[in-house]
């Protein structure tokens, strides 16, 4: 009997990638433990594999941290997990400290960033991240893209023994950029075009919506960036600038302390412009989508702006 034509699977959150990896990833490594502030659900993977290295700490996120830094020092590689804009702002000084001035080997892996908490509201959005890690020496900042992407991050940041801020969304996920990702880039080429102008995506959202730009009007070029702590866009910014005159960041971020303030100041020789989530605050709910657009962050707003509208 005919099944019928095959039926893919829908890709996974990235999110729900962490978790699971995460998981595997302890297997074979006896030192990586999980801690969470309430994140993880009547079931968690990891804490049905590995129950004596899962923490469920609550919302008490700066004591999380800082807790995750002293583990650190007795020779664990903890991995710590909360929305964002908690991680960012609510705990910043423990980060600061803890990671940035004693260089603790902890990964934050914080999902909830941009507006991706929708019906949440201001309270749990975070579009003031990229500027709050960015301004911290030592911290490795990674923003990726995909199930491949964001496995490959995790694996970097334990094999590395640098602090790590790993910026994930919610409950969307995406299929991953062509290509070889087991050790991301400073620059992944997803497209060259024949145009002036260059599209740098940055994120999940900023990466899809690139994509569809693409998609639409082939003359623009794409690169996809995915860590962007100062050292990677200083690199990121020499491969840059070797290839256009022109770039349009498509971040969901404010613009004070975006990635395309970083590269502007990185290329002065270079054009830098921004598409990115804006200065408003947002009063009323709804999806991830519903809140971009009402920050103005939409396809025809990026085309605007690649075009010189």
């Amino acid at each position: 009997m005919d099944a019928g034509p095959a039926v893919s699977a829908a890709p996974v959150p990235s999110r729900e990638i962490y978790r699971r990896e995460l998981t595997e990833m302890a297997r074979q490594d006896d030192r990586i433990l999980c801690l969470e502030a309430d994140l993880g659900g009547q079931r968690h993977p990891f804490a049905d594999a590995h129950p004596d290295r899962f923490f469920n700490l609550g919302i008490a996120e700066a004591a999380m941290i800082d807790i995750a830094v002293s583990l650190a020092s007795a020779g664990y590689r903890p991995f710590v997990s909360t929305f964002a804009t908690f991680a960012v702002l609510r705990a910043g000084e423990s980060m600061k400290l803890g990671l940035g001035y004693l260089g603790a080997p902890v990964t934050i892996v914080a999902p909830y960033a941009g507006v991706s908490g929708g019906w949440l509201g201001t309270t749990h959005h975070c579009l003031e991240d990229f500027a709050v890690v960015q301004s911290m020496p030592g911290i490795a900042l990674a923003a990726p893209y995909g199930g491949d992407e964001t496995r490959a991050v995790l694996h970097n940041a334990l094999a590395g023994g640098r602090p790590h801020y790993i910026r994930l969304g919610r409950n969307q996920g995406y299929e991953s950029l062509a290509g070889d990702r087991r050790s991301p880039d400073f620059v992944t080429w997803d497209h060259e075009g024949d145009g002036e102008t260059c599209l740098v995506s940055v994120g999940e959202k900023g990466t899809e919506l690139s994509l569809r730009a693409v998609a639409e009007q082939p003359t623009l070029s794409h690169a996809h960036l995915c860590y962007l702590d100062q050292g990677a866009l200083a690199q990121a910014a020499l491969h840059l600038s070797a290839k256009a005159a022109r770039f349009v960041v498509v971040e969901e971020h404010r613009p004070g302390g975006s990635v395309a303030a970083a590269l502007a100041l990185l290329m002065p020789d270079r054009e830098v412009c921004s598409v990115n989530a804006g200065e408003g605050w947002i009063s009323s709910g709804g999806s991830h989508d519903d809140i971009l657009r009402q920050l103005g962050m939409t396809l025809p707003a990026l085309l605007s702006v690649a075009n010189r509208d």
